[in-house]
């Protein structure tokens, strides 16, 4: 059962609506609606009947959370595909980080991975760092990552760089005693954390039969050909797996419906999961063909940012280092919220 918790904005003047993490199995897609005017969402009920709590425990009537007041400016181009009303396209800019987790132990060992859950290699660890360096300058309101390890790990790591120093905590939602067990009582900690919701529609794709086979062994026993077309064709699905088609239907989906109206709202997001599932919700960003999107190759550990604003998005690229001067170029708030980061060190 999802849950939803209403806690203080973090950092800003605006109260903020935790959209709890979901089982790691593959329940039907949600049912809910969400509505967004200019400065506020409504999250609805859908027909899986969630029910909401506040820090309290107290159950609640549809949940309305402000816009986060942290903006950027800048013309960009890419249409979001949502049905928001005229008034809801007024919204504040904002941040969209994309990474790839770091290198996993499968990744190592050149096996076929997939849904399967495996942990970050100590090179992983180091990538997951570094990618936190690259965005330690670029606000992060909310994260979400995939239910897998590699991604939650890539996410929390790249987040001990970062400059506004706030704790990032997953929203446990499996059960009543996971709620509560896990609610924060301190409404100064909560100011000083960032949500992390979790959820299975982010998992890299389902390579099923080829998961755990050596990638080279398998190409010499079905032809590289064979092989090649299971991973980089568009819907042509593994034996008993997810085609990159399947893996687009549920992770574009999510994008739409849950990670799209936070930046409607003016919310800086981050998202740590996977090269299948990146891919799509790029192919989604960038308008890509089904065609453009196989080709398109994703390193472990390694940022994009894009700038969000009228339902429109642009990639700002990679902000690495020697780059670093051109990410902030673009956007006055960024520029803006770096130097506060600054004064805020002396």
């Amino acid at each position: 059962m999802d849950a939803a918790v209403c806690n203080p904005s973090l950092g800003t003047s605006s109260s903020r609506c935790y959209v709890s993490s979901r089982p790691s199995v593959c329940p039907d897609l949600r049912g809910s609606s969400v509505r967004l005017s200019s400065e506020v969402f409504k999250v609805e009920i859908g027909r899986l009947g969630r029910s909401l709590f506040q820090s309290s425990g107290k159950k609640l009537s549809p949940i309305i959370a402000l816009a986060s007041q942290t903006s950027v400016s800048d013309p960009i181009s890419t249409s979001s595909k949502n049905n928001f009303s005229d008034s809801s396209k007024k919204s504040n800019e904002a941040a969209l980080i994309l990474i790839r987790h770091g290198e996993s132990l499968w990744n190592e060992k050149n096996l076929f991975t997939g849904s399967v859950d495996v942990p970050l290699t100590k090179k992983g660890v180091k990538e997951a760092i570094e990618a936190g360096k690259r965005i330690s300058n670029i606000p992060v309101d909310m994260i979400y990552t995939s239910s897998l390890i590699r991604a939650q790990m890539t996410a929390m790591l790249a987040m001990t760089q970062h400059r506004q120093r706030k704790v990032p905590i997953i929203l446990h939602d499996e059960n009543e005693r996971a709620r509560t067990w896990s609610r924060i009582y301190s409404e100064d900690t909560k100011k000083q954390s960032i949500p992390v919701i979790t959820d299975w529609q982010l998992n890299e794709r389902m390579y099923g039969e080829l998961q755990g086979l050596n990638k080279q062994e398998t190409a010499e026993r079905y032809g590289k050909e064979q092989v090649l077309e299971w991973r980089r064709s568009y819907d042509i699905p593994p034996p008993n797996g997810e085609s990159l088609e399947m893996c687009a239907q549920r992770a574009v989906t999510y994008f739409r419906d849950e990670i799209e109206p936070q930046l409607f709202a003016g919310k800086n997001v981050m998202i740590a999961a996977h090269g299948n599932s990146l891919r799509s919700i790029i192919m989604y960003l960038d308008k890509l063909t089904s065609q453009e999107v196989i080709s398109l190759e994703l390193s472990t550990g390694i940022p994009l940012l894009y700038i969000f604003k009228e339902g429109k998005y642009v990639r700002r690229g990679s902000p690495v280092g020697p780059t670093e001067a051109g990410v902030y170029a673009y956007t006055r708030t960024l520029a803006q919220y770096r130097q506060n980061l600054d004064e805020m060190s002396y």
